[in-house]
């Protein structure tokens, strides 16, 4: 009889998981419709972040965990300016562990930032928090620290997601990538 008590008890504790899930997705996918149909986001899917993670992964982990972290926090924010800078906070668009001739990725945590606001300004219309959480989402390694509540809340995220999927903690569709190109 225990046994069925905690198999239900683990049961309903993952469909709560689950619907909270497909909430935060439901919130991520109604505020940002452009950036996830976009050709460039969709190439974030091809481009290895920590781990075994893509960057595609990544960014969409750190929107879902701002989200929450507003929530449990009750901190008031645009949370739609608070997804759309989560999901364009690392759209640099190249692979930084393969250094080329053209981009040697050296020193890739200080320069990522103005890459990626680069790349977002080209392709979206951002507000000024936008560029605020893409342009210092790495702070203390970009020395000017973020301005508004939106872009602390995305590198407080972002910093958990790095150090979860880095001690592969997370799984991500990374490792997939990395058997092909063994191959």
């Amino acid at each position: 009889m225990a046994y069925r008590t905690r198999n239900r008890r683990q049961a309903e504790k993952w469909q709560r998981k689950l619907n909270r899930y497909r909430t935060l997705q439901k919130q991520i996918v109604r505020s940002a419709p452009d950036i996830l149909g976009s050709t460039n986001f969709y190439k974030t899917k091809g481009y290895i972040q920590h781990g075994n993670m893509t960057v595609n992964s990544h960014v969409m982990n750190v929107a879902r965990y701002s989200l929450a972290i507003s929530e449990k926090l009750h901190i008031r924010c645009s949370r739609r300016e608070l997804i759309r800078g989560a999901l364009l906070h690392d759209y640099f668009l190249y692979d930084w562990h393969t250094p080329d001739a053209e981009n040697p990725h050296k020193l890739h945590g200080f320069y990522h930032p103005g890459t990626a606001l680069r790349n977002a300004a080209r392709e979206y219309r951002l507000t000024e928090r936008e560029k605020d959480i893409i342009k210092k989402h790495m702070w203390p390694l970009t020395l000017v620290p973020p301005r508004c509540r939106e872009a602390w809340i995305v590198t407080t995220a972002d910093k958990w997601c790095s150090l979860m999927e880095t001690l592969h903690l997370h799984k991500g569709h990374g490792a997939i990538l990395q058997k092909l190109r063994k191959d």
